[in-house]
């Protein structure tokens, strides 16, 4: 029987060698396996902490530019604002312009002027407030109908195809741009 128990230990022996190497591969695999895994996780990490950076500066970038846009839109209904006021208090002037004795010498010019560009027959008209001295100014040419206008004339040729109006609020949009640049 010692024959058998020698052959039946080194099967043994054999097969303890044998799960002893499996044993040890199995080992070996999983350490790979995990070192991968963990390489794979270190990847998948950088790459989604890259991703996240550029998301994070792109929308800082939009939010930066969102910003200066409001910032610009700000500035420019300020400005607007700003030179509306200026406008408004110019037509405030250009009101009382009309209680002052150098009036009647601007409806005289643009009387001169109307005359000089329509015709000795052209017909001017006015505020109700400025129908004497209009009348007196214009003769047969003036038209008493009463015009809503802050101040100047309104002409016309004596055909009516050819109108100019001198009232200040048509004078004050005409040379807005220029009135804007002086306030601005």
């Amino acid at each position: 029987m010692k024959f058998s128990t020698d052959f039946l230990d080194e099967i043994r022996a054999r097969g303890k060698d044998e799960l002893e190497k499996i044993a040890n591969r199995r080992a070996s695999d999983l350490a790979k396996i995990a070192a991968e895994l963990e390489s794979r996780v270190a990847v998948i990490r950088a790459e989604g902490a890259k991703a996240t950076a550029t998301e994070i500066a792109r929308d800082r970038a939009q939010r930066i530019a969102a910003a200066h846009l409001a910032a610009r839109r700000v500035l420019y209904d300020a400005r607007e604002e700003r030179l509306e006021q200026g406008l408004a208090e110019t037509r405030e002037l250009l009101a009382g312009l009309c209680a002052t004795p150098r009036y009647s010498a601007i409806l005289r010019r643009m009387v001169a002027a109307a005359t000089f560009s329509l015709g000795p027959s052209a017909r001017i008209s006015g505020r109700g407030e400025d129908a004497p001295l209009l009348s007196r100014l214009a003769g047969k040419g003036f038209d008493p109908t009463p015009r809503t206008i802050t101040g100047g004339i309104l002409a016309e040729s004596e055909d009516g195809r050819r109108r100019l109006n001198l009232s200040f609020e048509e004078l004050l949009r005409q040379h807005s741009d220029g009135v804007r640049g002086l306030l601005a």
